[in-house]
């Protein structure tokens, strides 16, 4: 009996030693584990790959501006697209921060910051068929790709578009240079990045905007990081880190 009394009160202290020492805090909890993981994809030119292989883009270089500003080391995990809201609530990441639109969707399933980049979705396709589309209405009969999970799905349910959604948003490039598909709905800062001349896509191009966008970054729901972030944005604009960042990869800012 007193063993069993004895198992029984040693699983209670179990409990309230964790209680006490846990923290409501996603903040404290980053800088406990002395690591912020950021959930990304490849995406140009916000994240994507160097010549040796190391992750670099605005938000990359973003990130690791915020990470020595807390503290911290930062650490990026590619991610489906898809499934950032679950990766978050799981804590296999801190953070969906790959230039996420702000929509209905990300307030909805994240404690999202401020927005600090501007951006719209695209149409992409060759080059020598930009002049045959001028309005929504003469895309009804294309064929797109889209990246699942991305505002460009969104663009092409909210147009009434016929497409085929696909991993990520360079995937997307890789479908229409293909002839799989006509056409492709992406970020404007990608389709900026990565197509035209001196890029691997240079027969195709872009004219058509669907949508106007602001990127953030999204927490947790209820996370203290969103408003730490948002004063980090305001230093890092005040210091001039993001304007250099701006210039660098093309990308506007919110002002």
């Amino acid at each position: 009996m007193k063993k069993v009394l004895a198992l029984v009160l040693c699983a209670v202290m179990a409990v309230l030693v964790t209680a006490c020492g846990s923290s409501s805090s996603d903040y404290e909890y980053i800088k406990d584990k002395g690591e912020l993981v950021v959930g990304i994809t490849d995406y140009a030119p916000m994240n994507y790959k160097d010549d040796k292989g190391n992750w670099t883009g605005f938000d990359t270089e973003f990130a690791q501006a915020v990470g020595k500003k807390m503290g911290v080391k930062v650490k990026f995990i590619e991610i489906d697209w898809d499934n950032k809201f679950m990766e978050l609530n799981t804590k296999s990441i801190d953070c969906a921060w790959n230039g996420m639109t702000i929509t209905n969707e990300v307030k909805k399933n994240t404690s999202v910051t401020d927005a600090y980049a501007k951006n719209e979705q695209v149409v992409v396709m060759k080059k020598d068929e930009l002049n045959k589309y001028k309005d929504v209405k003469s895309l009804s009969k294309l064929k797109f790709a889209v990246e699942s999970g991305s505002a460009g799905e969104a663009a092409a349910k909210d147009n009434n578009l016929k497409y085929t959604p696909v991993s990520a948003q360079s995937d997307t490039l890789l479908e229409v240079k293909s002839g799989s598909v006509d056409a492709c709905i992406i970020d404007s800062t990608m389709a900026d990045a990565m197509t035209g001349k001196g890029t691997s896509y240079e027969t195709l191009g872009h004219s058509l905007s669907l949508t106007k966008e602001e990127y953030g970054v999204g927490f947790r729901k209820k996370s203290d990081m969103t408003e730490k972030f948002n004063q980090y944005i305001k230093d890092l604009t005040k210091d001039g880190t993001l304007e250099k960042l701006s210039k660098k990869y093309n990308v506007a800012l919110c002002k």
